[in-house]
């Protein structure tokens, strides 16, 4: 194996990071925003997550990562299938929406069900139904294992980007 003469300098690490500084931190990484749904009897239940990945093609699963903290995700956690809606640019006032924890998050929201109860929302980007494969430890949030069961792609239709804590616009490079 060969070595280097020269050892790049280490950036020091901070004594403590706190939550603030992390929120920061984090937010420079873009990403986009996912609406997580499902029927509970008639009424839509759902909350919106930036901490959205892709994890595998074969099987097709993603993550979510949900806080500990969360009312709403014991209510669609028992779900039998979930929708995952991909936020499209222009959706930024009901992402927040989706965030909030006051008033009637659907409240003049478009949304659809499937047959299975999966909550979709309305001109997104993507559509996605999962179930829950697997949930695990992740500090103040748990990390959801989603395996996916369907897909709908809308061409055209650009995502809502999320960028220091700002909605954000997609320009082509080049």
């Amino acid at each position: 194996m060969a070595t280097s003469a020269h050892t790049p300098p280490v950036a020091p690490v901070p004594a403590e990071l706190d939550a603030a500084m992390l929120r920061r931190a984090f937010g420079a990484y873009p990403t986009g925003v996912v609406a997580v749904g499902a029927l509970r009897g008639t009424e839509p239940v759902g909350f919106a997550a930036s901490s959205f990945v892709s994890i595998s093609l074969e099987p097709p699963m993603v993550a979510v990562s949900v806080a500990r903290t969360s009312a709403t995700w014991p209510r669609l956690a028992e779900a039998s299938v979930l929708g995952l809606s991909v936020l499209s640019h222009g959706q930024g006032t009901l992402c927040r929406r989706l965030a909030s924890r006051d008033g009637d998050r659907f409240e003049g929201v478009a949304w659809r069900a499937t047959p299975e109860g999966a909550v979709l929302i309305e001109d997104a980007a993507l559509w996605l139904t999962a179930r829950v494969s697997a949930v695990y430890d992740g500090g103040d949030h748990e990390i959801v294992l989603l395996e996916l069961l369907t897909a709908e792609l809308f061409s055209g239709v650009e995502p809502l980007v999320f960028h220091t804590s700002q909605f954000r616009e997609l320009i082509p490079h080049g």
